[in-house]
């Protein structure tokens, strides 16, 4: 097997040049996508609606075609859904990948092309492979094997040609053959849909493999890794699989698991973070502790960003990426070649660099606490968390916080559910700690605390272990890609996981 990986580190350079091109010129790269998408789709039923043969440049298309959350899309979809084509899109659909959405109890069937499986999820597949082998070009990642802990992975028929999955699913059935041999588990137990037993059956299956490298939502990864652990009754994931070098990351954020891997790992690896969605994959890490994901401006995906202020107004103003600054939060609207029109994403991302344009995620358009002005972002949690974690000693599964409003007084506050690895010495310090960490990275939260008069120090419950897994379980969304949503403004996920705590 030894000898895949000089022809595959050759391949990986001569792709390089390319990649060199759209990061050099991202305005360009995204010019020509555009151009791409209305010349493609200009006879389908959306493109005759809103007259695509007449739209030369991007500010004509901005003023043609309004922005689309889901349901807006919705109708155009069944319909595809129902068999009918050339809709959205000039080339026949026939897989969807259902998408959770956290927010909504109802799922999303993203359309799929062949264009957005070729240009935008296999693309930057490669180019992300490309990217590695440039960063460690002695890498033996492709003589072993890769372990994938995907989503659920049942493939669903919808009439005779249409079906639909997991975008993992849907990804590894049309995955080309010989990806098949460079992976585990195989696909029968990959695309099991029960998690807890999926969760053994990989067990089993990868323990005895040569796994390089893992990918998959860390929480499950973290799961897999502690029953591994238990079966074999090693100390470390490196004495399992000495030739572990790389653990690639989406989701979620990495901040809060980083400490536990390294320690379930046991030796130093490489960890990139992925940003890939159903509608298409938007960015990844150039090489290991970059700041931020080089977003892809060739794949297919045209990007405007709208400034997270104007979320909800009637005509929400977009820029492009000449006029995006750093550290902002944006919401982004894609256009796709799956068929997707000025979509918005429903994630909020901030510029981490303009040369190369490099983004991190911060968090959910509609997961952010703001009862008393203190616009606490996902991000901001999860730094807070980390740095607790570090003060105190403790290891945090998972989490979620929500307002609390004070009756008799003004006075409110955050409450939070944090599942605990390992509790901290005093609950009271890590408060105290994350309290503190907060103010220092969130002024407006600071201004709200100062002298607790618009909020007072959070309220920490430390719930037992299960409790988030039990709650997901009972919305039947336990696994995979489903998560618990970190912040709410409103109390309803609070009030549901405290009822399971008892």
């Amino acid at each position: 097997m030894k000898l895949l990986s000089p022809a595959i580190s050759s391949l990986a350079r001569m792709r390089l040049w390319r990649i060199d091109a759209w990061k050099k010129n991202p305005a360009d790269a995204q010019r020509e996508v555009l151009q791409d998408l209305v010349t493609s789709a200009q006879y389908t039923e959306f493109g005759r609606k809103y007259n695509f043969s007449n739209l030369f440049n991007v500010k004509e298309f901005k003023a043609a075609i309004p922005i689309h959350e889901y349901d807006d899309l919705k109708l155009f979809i069944e319909r595809i859904m129902n068999g009918e084509q050339n809709i959205l899109w000039n080339t026949p659909i026939y897989w969807f990948a259902k998408s959770s959405g956290t927010t909504s109890e109802k799922s999303k069937f993203i359309p799929i092309s062949d264009e957005s499986l070729e240009d935008s999820h296999f693309k930057a597949s490669k180019d992300v492979l490309s990217m590695y082998y440039q960063f460690k070009p002695d890498s033996e990642l492709l003589t072993g094997k890769g372990l994938l802990i995907g989503g659920s992975h049942s493939i669903n028929p919808m009439n005779a040609e249409a079906q639909y999955g997991d975008l993992s699913a849907v990804l590894f059935q049309n995955s080309p053959f010989w990806a098949h041999w460079l992976r585990t588990p195989d696909l029968s137990i990959a695309l099991m849909d029960e998690w807890e037993s999926k969760i053994e059956k990989i067990a089993e299956a990868t323990i005895k493999e040569n796994v390089t490298s893992v990918s998959g939502v860390p929480t499950w990864t973290l799961v897999l890794f502690k029953r591994i652990l238990e079966i074999t009754g090693k100390k470390t994931m490196s004495e399992v699989w000495p030739s572990l070098e790389l653990y690639m990351h989406g989701g979620v954020s990495f901040t809060p698991y980083k400490e536990q891997f390294q320690r379930l790992i046991g030796r130093d690896i490489n960890y990139l973070e992925m940003y890939n969605a159903s509608e298409g994959f938007f960015a990844a890490q150039e090489k290991p502790g970059d700041e931020g994901m080089l977003l892809f401006t060739d794949h297919g995906i045209f990007y405007e960003f709208m400034p997270v202020s104007e979320y909800g107004k009637k005509e929400p103003l977009t820029v492009g990426l000449p006029d995006v600054e750093v550290g902002k939060n944006y919401a982004p609207i894609i256009s796709t070649n799956g068929g997707l029109w000025r979509y918005l994403v429903g994630d909020t991302i901030q510029f981490t660099s303009l040369k190369p344009f490099r983004i991190k995620v911060s968090g959910r358009l509609k997961h952010y606490m703001n009862a008393f002005g203190e616009e606490v972002i996902v991000d901001n949690t999860d730094k807070a968390i980390a740095t607790a974690c570090e003060k105190t000693g403790a290891v945090v599964n998972d989490y979620t916080a929500a307002p609390v409003y004070f009756s008799d007084s003004a006075n409110g506050a955050h409450e939070w559910l944090i599942e605990f690895d390992k509790e901290p010495p005093s609950l009271e310090a890590f408060t105290i700690e994350l309290d503190t960490a907060l103010k220092n990275i969130n002024s407006d939260y600071e201004a709200k605390r100062h002298k607790s008069i618009a909020l007072g120090l959070p309220v920490i419950h430390s719930v037992k272990k299960g409790v988030f897994n039990e709650w997901l379980r009972s919305k039947g969304k336990l696994g995979g890609q489903h998560k618990v949503p970190r912040l709410s403004n409103e109390r309803k996920f609070v009030e549901e996981i405290l009822h399971y705590h008892h």
